[in-house]
């Protein structure tokens, strides 16, 4: 290693001599580096899965324009909206076609452990709405209290769920209603629930008795080919009687739904509070260990001063120190980081994944927060002066 950085820096590498003359000292840092590390990249793992999981469901349809309560933050909150909206909205000439969308909760009551299911409520007749990887199918939930449930909801076994087919369907009591599920997609559990499930609006309405018909959750709207879908948001919003309605594009929904999740919603605001206190860990740690080396070699330091070495010398073996405590630290800290959240992922259902992405953007925050620490370090170099040999 002293070969490779002596290549690396063009000098002998001082740095690393002397981080690894009190090796139990060196190993302790990287311990400490490669901790900070696991931790923000476990809450950004959450915090990824979260965005994952608030985006999934918008997955499941095929809209341009979404028509939602006022206080509709989120797909599966909210009042409703009435559907006479939807007819007014149909006045635009860019307007194809609309649909109503139910969003309730349902729980499986499977005699232990009750399995939650965001359910959604839609109009089987048109299938234009529900994206294709969902369901090759609707006509399938036409019929009464028949269900397509999600495979990947947490709490379900794969066996028991791969087994659901047409030919061999799988009844389940929920709401006080003896549902029929006949065939699967996949969706996921997150942290509104454990999976989903998808049903004819006049299931919906059967396992909802309270709701009506003329009063969905969302209002989603189809627009004819090449037409301007920002365009169309504003001439709605002119033509809808309603000011306090909250219509915009579905990606902007989307997008809106996942803000508000990560900003404004506890979890999220919690997991951003996590990445910052592991990015305030990784920089104490580093920076205790850069100014108490500092501070044991401050007679070396003296010593090259009084050699005529400058002050970006001496910033130039703080910095070494904290690249090969960045990188050093990094290493153990992906690896462990990785097997943590797929052991989360396999636990919770969660979309718990080590991204490229995510390693390389903890990387350079690692040698950022190194260097930084290394910078705050050199400020003890100041009261190296000549006069300490003696």
């Amino acid at each position: 290693m002293s070969r490779l950085l002596q290549r690396l820096f063009g000098r002998l590498p001082i740095g690393w001599l002397q981080l690894t003359h009190k090796r139990s000292r060196f190993a302790a840092a990287l311990a400490g580096v490669a901790f900070a590390n696991v931790l923000v990249f476990v809450q950004l793992g959450l915090m990824n899965s979260m965005g994952t999981a608030t985006l999934r469901p918008y997955a499941f349809f095929e809209a341009d324009i979404m028509i939602s309560a006022g206080d509709a933050n989120a797909l599966a909150e909210g009042g409703n909206v009435a559907r006479q909206w939807m007819l007014q909205a149909m006045a635009d000439a860019d307007v194809q076609e609309g649909m109503g969308l139910f969003v309730g909760n349902v729980s499986w009551d499977r005699g232990g452990t009750d399995i939650g299911l965001t359910t959604f409520g839609i109009d089987p007749a048109q299938p234009a709405f529900v994206a294709a990887e969902v369901t090759a199918d609707l006509a399938l939930i036409q019929v009464q209290n028949a269900v397509i449930l999600d495979r990947l909801a947490r709490g379900l076994p794969p066996e028991e769920a791969a087994a659901i087919r047409p030919q061999t369907p799988v009844t389940f009591e929920a709401q006080g209603r003896t549902l029929t599920a006949l065939d699967t997609f996949a969706g996921g559990g997150g942290f509104g629930g454990d999976g989903f499930m998808l049903v004819s609006d006049q299931t919906f309405l059967g396992l909802f008795p309270e709701r009506t018909s003329a009063a969905p959750d969302h209002i989603l709207l189809r627009l004819r080919p090449g037409a301007d879908v920002e365009g169309a948001v504003t001439r709605l919003r002119g033509l809808i009687s309603d000011p306090t309605l909250r219509i915009r594009s579905y990606a902007a929904a989307a997008a809106e739904d996942l803000r508000y999740q990560q900003t404004q919603r506890p979890t999220g605001v919690i997991f951003g509070f996590g990445v910052l206190i592991g990015v305030l860990v990784g920089l104490v740690i580093v920076y205790q260990v850069l100014s108490a080396d500092v501070a044991d070699h401050m007679r070396e330091y003296a010593t090259f001063k009084a050699m005529g070495y400058g002050p970006r010398f001496f910033l130039g073996v703080v910095f070494e120190e904290a690249l090969i405590l960045g990188v050093l630290g990094f290493v153990p800290g992906v690896a462990i980081g990785t097997g943590i959240l797929a052991l989360m992922g396999k636990v919770t259902t969660l979309p718990l994944t080590m991204s490229w992405s995510m390693a390389l953007m903890v990387f350079a925050g690692t040698i950022l927060f190194s260097a930084l620490s290394g910078a705050i370090a050199t400020r003890r170099l100041a009261a190296a002066d000549p006069a300490d040999l003696f």
